[in-house]
């Protein structure tokens, strides 16, 4: 996909973060751009600052977790543009970093619901609509660099099954000689509110896992400031990627000696190690 003046993009996530850096993106390249986000005085702040800029956007409010409202952002988007060329399921909570045994089945389920099933929902619901226009289209489906490598609890069991259902997703369009394309994004550590999402935990989820002792949002946020990629250099490079037709979207290449360093440990039958972390 090499055209995108006027192509109609829908987003999850787009409030903040990288989901907003993929929508600025794309407007600035021309593209009608969906803002969809569980936040929403976030998401019609975000959106009122694109269209200031003379982007053509629209919002949807969205629980990605739910089949039925990812349903209604589809119908919304058809209404509104008629149609879909790029769909990036973004949207993407942590839990924290406790211990898996220490997590709760209510932190399960929140996790999973959105990190997966928003991801398994926004493919039910849009591609087959853009299978169907038999033209040029790509979904991107945002994972993490902990659905590459070990070691990361419940994060990196629902990104690592991400991966795992982009390449499935892959072979299955290929085999199936269909026109859409996909990627999907593996981000290293970027500037976003990840670290904050409790602030959008549902109420139908009350039950936490303990916060760890070593854990501080305010000490992350600085972390993710000081140390991670703007969201809007993570959105051109998932543009270039479209145009390209790539799969696999590592902002961090560094990271490559670590997804080789586990490749290898597999292929070779050893139990799992870590490197030292980038940086050390």
């Amino acid at each position: 996909m090499d055209q995108f003046r006027n192509k109609v993009a829908v987003i999850t996530g787009a409030a903040s973060g990288i989901g907003r850096g993929m929508a600025e993106t794309f407007a600035d390249a021309g593209m009608r751009v969906v803002l969809s986000d569980v936040e929403e005085a976030v998401l019609h702040s975000t959106t009122d600052a694109l269209r200031a800029g003379g982007a053509d956007v629209h919002a949807v409010v969205t629980d990605v977790s739910v089949a039925a409202d990812v349903t209604v952002l589809a119908e919304s988007t058809l209404r509104e543009f008629g149609a879909v060329h790029v769909l990036c399921n973004n949207a993407g909570i942590f839990t924290g970093s406790r211990p898996s045994w220490e997590s709760t089945l209510d932190d399960w389920a929140w996790i999973l619901g959105v990190n997966l099933m928003g991801v398994v929902h926004g493919i039910r619901a849009f591609l087959p609509v853009m299978i169907e226009q038999n033209e040029d289209a790509h979904i991107v489906n945002t994972a993490s660099m902990a659905g590459l490598l070990p070691g990361g609890s419940l994060y990196g069991a629902t990104k690592t099954a991400v991966v795992a259902l982009s390449e499935t997703l892959h072979f299955e369009l290929l085999k199936g000689d269909l026109r859409p394309r996909v990627s999907v994004l593996c981000p290293g550590l970027v500037d976003t509110r990840i670290h904050d999402s409790a602030r959008n935990r549902p109420p139908r989820y009350p039950d936490a896992g303990p916060t760890p002792d070593h854990w501080s949002t305010e000490a992350a946020r600085q972390a993710f400031r000081k140390h991670g990629l703007p969201p809007r250099t993570v959105g051109d490079q998932v543009l270039q990627a479209i145009r390209e037709q790539r799969f696999y979207v590592l902002t961090h290449p560094e990271y490559a000696k670590h997804v080789e360093h586990r490749a290898r440990q597999i292929t070779a039958g050893e139990n799992p190690t870590l490197l030292p972390p980038l940086g050390t």
